[in-house]
């Protein structure tokens, strides 16, 4: 209106325009919708996602007059150009700062009552809000600080109110006491006008002459703040309509632009026909797990036809975001509560479904015509269709995320459903998990708030024999339904899942919606509540108050755990009552404590745990014991950082890069190999291991801040691939691997101090000459698996003469000869035709010492893969279906064979050694390596991080003289050896170990030692004392009773020699008596001869040849 009133012609209506002269516009302005329909415009998109209002001046009828009508056009529109700008100073505006340090609060929303469109803070904590004249509540609201609503806010005509908020940071009180502004404006016309805060610590009422306002503290056991208690009634969702999916996406995101403060839009994967997964996040920091606050969430549409869950979680967004700061309960939900809502888990389907559907099956399925709620693994039935890429985008969220409690949002009945959704028989029947009595409150308390539901007769008209007690069954009992998603959040994470039914119709008439959402308001609001009942508390190491993740926690005669999250906090859902919970974790004493849970909420219960002393059995506790430095202590932290929650995939994002891949053949990789060198000399090191029968070099690359010194302290990690030529996957990543390395050297700190504390050797390709004859596309040829020889390298590795037909192919003995350097700490080999991590051994063994440190070095690999953990094979083109408890097995279970390289590590280079089989395609097209890189980038990065675990140390005497060749046995099994300077480094899996250590001449020493799934190797230092016993008597009583035997023997002989001598000067018919016994002497001197000849004879026929297995224990020892 002030442009058009300002221009003569415009403030008219009448434009006049040749080619629609009826055309009128009153007042010379009009709603653009209403002229006529612009969809994907700028104006609108100014308003909806910036804090610009935009509108569109239409400024002559002709779009490209002549040039010499330009004057008398700048004429008509100079007035209103000026006083257009002018307006810019109109309504409120002004900084919104901390109360305490005065520093701007930047994205803070300014909202006011009663107008659904907020604004947001800029660089500086300014905002400009253009509003006309009148009388206005506002609220400033920020993350992290207690929101402050100043009412009665006078905005005069022509100049603008200055109105400042400083807002106060949340602060934890152990008193429960809590902080709020409440501030209210008397009717004035002061434009310059500014607000501070005012602390209150009880429930007050603040009085002046225009109004009161109450103000509400939170809960005591609650850090959030308390809010001001409005006097309207919540805000309503004022449209309702259906979503597709174009619709939803721009909801979601003005939803996030508007309310930037409490919500977080994010995207967990996508659909098969690529559609995102969106989930908005709302909290009061929506983007962070805060200590202590429990992860909730809803998500909806799985079945692509059952619609009513989906528009209510958008209903949801709307009233949680608009409600912010000014309902008591919605902002004490938020602000205690992270809520993660997933409308559409099924988008593909939803857009193949058909308003007004009641019960059918068009779009219920993804598609791939799959049923996304019979599609995780399940307990007693195998599921054999492939996982699909919902299913396995929502898999890894529900991995990645500590979710506390959940609800699956279907349609076609009106009923809440707890697990189990199965029965091991496979017949109807009510099928209980532990948790049972939790699981039928949380529904209960769904239930209640919707009259109907809680009726127990929800469809009458579709089933009239459908009854369900309180609104609520157990799954089984309703119908079997096997590959469930509740079931499956319930036994792979700590997330209790329920799945409601929330409507009869499928696909209701969209005039239908505002009764769907008034039957739910209540009742999803009172489901979030009850993720705050039970327990919960922290688990914290007594010696640093460090919290612990993973620690589990046990109620007793409930068989089911839950663990702690990154920070030590856990959250357990428990009916009231009184119980005996215990606190455990790897390398921790448990704490056990009794517990009461009331009705009214939740119970708070910390458990600090000690740690379990290790000390050697043999020498003193005060004895030697490394002592870490400044350096050390850092890196330990970043093992510790990169090993627990995001660590690791935080790493992984920073250092994306955008890369074009193709495979290479021999002559290229040999040149981007030496071209590595070239470009970073200073941390590379290439040298020729041998070659192939066709004289391919087998190059070896080593990464190392030194790689031309030897650093014996320093673990040993040998990344292997190419065995079989035509599964040249593996050496693609390696070498993407290798170049990741180098490129993020001393550019990202992560990287660089892992390349500074480890020696990585790479080996991309064991035969070159296969690869060469393979063909790319080929996922199940045999074409390049054999060396030129014909020979499958990976039979080929044997360590005893007797076992070997031939000898070893030269690719084999290259090979050979680096495995027995001894020095390496652990092995990951690359290869193809399969989605699963292997170890040892390949060949048929009854047992296997160490299989759970070899089988938790495996899954360490698959769970930081997103797909493989997951345990689906769906390789179908090899027959290679089924699951794989997660995605992990013995490599003999897989295929059995003789003459492995991983049983070869094993047995001779006393180095675990892991087989990664990437994918199911032998020798995929090339524009899959992207994918395959991105799945397999983190998986690589953990084994650098996990290399650096288990136990290290150093070997020495008494005089601190480093013993190398001494025998460190493992939970009286498994033997490494202490290499140059006395050290040793070997990989165990989390818990207690014993270790022997054993040197010749050494007496035997023991120690137990702790270890952590998350914190670097525990160090120690093996200190030998001189072995003071023989033949298992002490060295003095032997040394003294030789003595004594030696003089009783020199006595006795003197004594001897003198009988003798006087013996000589007898009487002569000695001679005679030796004639007459000649014949018995000449018989004694015959027997003898004889018995030394066959004990000489038996000396010289004796057998030297050992046994294959005497060999073989030798080459162990």
């Amino acid at each position: 209106m002030v442009y058009s009133q300002n221009h003569p012609a415009m403030k008219t209506g009448q434009p006049n325009c040749p080619d629609a002269p009826e055309e009128t516009f009153n007042d010379g302005i009009t709603n653009g919708a209403q002229w006529y329909d612009v969809p994907g415009g700028m104006q609108d998109y100014n308003y909806l996602y910036g804090n610009c209002l935009e509108i569109t001046m239409e400024l002559s009828c002709c779009k490209y007059p002549p040039a010499a009508e330009l004057h008398k056009e700048w004429d008509l529109n100079r007035e209103s150009l000026l006083s257009y700008i002018e307006k810019v100073h109109i309504g409120v505006q002004g900084y919104v700062k901390d109360a305490v340090s005065d520093a701007a609060l930047t994205n803070a929303s300014i909202l006011v009552a009663g107008i659904r469109h907020n604004l947001t803070t800029g660089q500086y904590g300014d905002y400009y809000r253009l509003l006309l004249p009148g009388t206005y509540n506002i609220t400033a609201v920020a993350r992290g600080y207690t929101s402050m609503t100043v009412r009665s806010v006078q905005v005069s005509e022509g100049k603008p109110t200055k109105l400042n908020f400083t807002l106060a940071a949340v602060v934890n009180n152990a008193e429960g006491d809590n902080t709020v502004s409440t501030t209210s404006m008397p009717s004035t016309n002061d434009p310059n006008i500014s607000t501070t805060t005012t602390t209150t610590t009880t429930t007050t009422t603040t009085t002046n002459a225009s109004e009161s306002t109450r103000v509400v503290p939170s809960d005591e056991n609650e850090s959030s703040p308390p809010v001001v208690s409005p006097e309207q009634q919540p805000i309503q969702p004022q449209e309702f309509r259906h979503h597709n999916y174009a619709d939803m996406e721009l909801f979601l995101r003005k939803y996030s632009n508007e309310f930037p403060s409490i919500t977080h839009l994010h995207t967990v994967g996508s659909s098969v026909q690529g559609r995102d997964l969106f989930v908005m996040v709302i909290s009061d920091n929506p983007t962070v797990h805060e200590h202590g606050e429990p992860e909730f969430k809803y998500v909806g549409n799985m079945h692509g036809n059952e619609v009513v869950g989906r528009e209510l979680l958008l209903n949801l967004i709307e009233y949680l975001c608009r409600n912010y700061g000014t309902d008591t309960e919605i902002t004490n939900l938020v602000n205690k509560t992270r809520i993660h809502i997933m409308p559409s888990m099924n988008p593909d389907g939803y857009e193949e479904a058909t308003e007004g559907d009641v019960k059918g099956y068009k779009g219920r399925y993804n598609s791939n015509n799959i049923d996304l709620n019979r599609n995780f693994p399940d307990q007693f039935t195998l599921i054999k269709d492939p996982r699909q890429p919902e299913t396995i985008a929502m898999m890894n969220w529900l991995k990645n995320n500590p979710f506390v409690l959940s609800a699956n949002l279907h349609g076609g009945s009106l009923v809440v459903n707890y697990p189990y959704d199965d029965d091991k028989e496979e017949k109807t029947q009510y099928s209980a998990c532990p948790d049972d009595e939790v699981f039928k409150q949380v529904s209960i308390a769904y239930s209640q708030e919707n009259p109907l539901m809680h009726n127990g007769h929800p469809c009458e008209d579709l089933y009239p024999g459908e009854y369900f007690e309180d609104g609520i069954t157990n799954g089984a009992s309703w119908y079997n339904v096997a590959g469930g998603m509740q079931d499956w959040n319930y036994l792979n994470t700590n997330c209790f899942e329920v799945t409601m039914e929330l409507g009869c119709v499928k696909y209701p008439m969209a005039q239908e919606l505002p009764k769907y959402w008034e039957q739910n308001r209540r009742a999803l609001l009172q489901f979030i509540h009850q993720v705050h009942i039970g327990i919960k508390g922290t688990v914290s190491d007594t010696r640093d108050s460090a919290g612990i993740p993973n620690a589990t926690i046990t109620v007793e005669h409930i068989d089911h755990n839950v663990t702690s999250a990154q920070t030590g906090d856990y959250w357990r859902l428990l009916v009231p009552g009184t119980y005996s919970v215990t606190a455990s974790a790897h390398g921790y004493t448990p704490v056990t404590t009794y517990a009461t849970v009331s009705k009214h909420g939740v119970e708070m219960v910390d458990f600090r745990l000690t740690r379990i002393h290790t000390e050697p059995n043999f020498q003193s506790p005060k004895g030697p014991q490394p002592t870490p430095n400044p350096s050390e202590k850092e890196f330990q932290s970043l093992i510790r950082d990169l090993s627990l929650g995001q660590g690791l995939e935080q790493l992984v994002k920073s250092t994306a890069s955008e890369h074009s891949f193709r495979y290479k053949p021999y002559k290229e990789l040999s040149g981007f190999l030496r071209g590595l060198t070239l470009n970073f000399p200073k941390i590379t090191s290439l040298r020729s291991m041998g070659q192939s029968v066709e004289f391919r070099t087998i190059w070896a690359l080593e990464i190392s801040n030194k790689p031309e010194e030897a650093e014996p302290s320093e673990p040993k990690v040998r990344f292997v691939a190419g065995i079989h030529g035509n599964a040249p996957v593996g050496t693609e990543l390696l070498l993407e691997f290798a170049t990741f390395l180098c490129m993020n050297y001393g550019k990202n700190p992560a990287i660089t101090r892992l390349i500074n504390e480890t020696r990585i050797v790479i080996v991309p390709s064991i035969n070159p000459d296969g690869r060469e004859q393979a063909t790319e596309k080929q996922c199940t040829s045999t074409q390049g698996l054999t060396n030129a020889h014909g020979k499958d390298l990976d039979t080929d590795f044997f360590g005893n003469a007797s076992q070997r037909v031939v000898e070893a192919q030269p690719e084999t003995r290259a090979m050979m000869d680096l495995i027995l350097d001894r020095a390496y700490t652990l092995s990951v080999a690359l290869d193809g035709g399969s989605l699963v991590a292997t170890y040892p051994y390949d060949k048929p063994v009854q047992s296997v010492e160490n299989e759970g440190t070899l089988k938790y070095l495996a899954s360490v690999y698959a769970n930081n893969h997103p797909k493989m953990h997951l345990g689906d094979t769906g390789c179908s083109n090899n027959g290679q279906m089924g699951n794989i408890p997660d995605g992990v097995m013995r490599a003999a279970e897989r295929q059995s064979h003789m003459g492995s390289m991983k049983d070869f590590s094993m047995d001779f280079g006393h180095c675990p050694e892991i087989t990664v089989y990437s994918g199911c395609c032998l020798f995929p097209p090339a524009e899959q390596l992207t994918m395959l890189w991105a799945e397999n980038k983190k998986p690589l990065l953990s084994m650098l991080v996990e290399v650096h675990k288990g136990v290290r140390g150093v070997v020495r005497d008494k005089s601190r003289k480093p013993i190398v060749g001494a025998i460190i046995v493992l939970n009286g099994g498994v033997r490494v050896f202490s290499g140059e300077q006395g050290y040793f480094h070997a990989l165990l899996a989390p818990g207690n170990h014993n270790i022997e250590a054993v040197a010749d001449g050494y007496q035997q020493q023991r120690q137990e030692v702790v270890v952590s799934s998350y914190e670097a190797a525990s160090s120690i230092i093996i200190e030998f004392d001189m072995d003071n016993s023989i033949f298992g008597l002490p060295r003095a009583f032997v040394v003294a009773s030789a003595a004594a035997s030696m003089t009783a023997l020199v006595v006795t002989a003197c004594i001897i020699w003198c009988v003798c001598a006087a013996k000589s000067n007898h009487q002569k018919d000695g001679f005679h008596r030796l004639r007459q016994h000649r014949d018995e002497y000449d018989d004694e001197i015959r027997l003898t001869s004889m018995g030394s000849k066959k004990s000489l004879l038996a000396h010289e026929f004796q057998d030297e040849s050992e046994s294959d297995e005497e060999t073989l224990y030798a080459n162990k020892i």
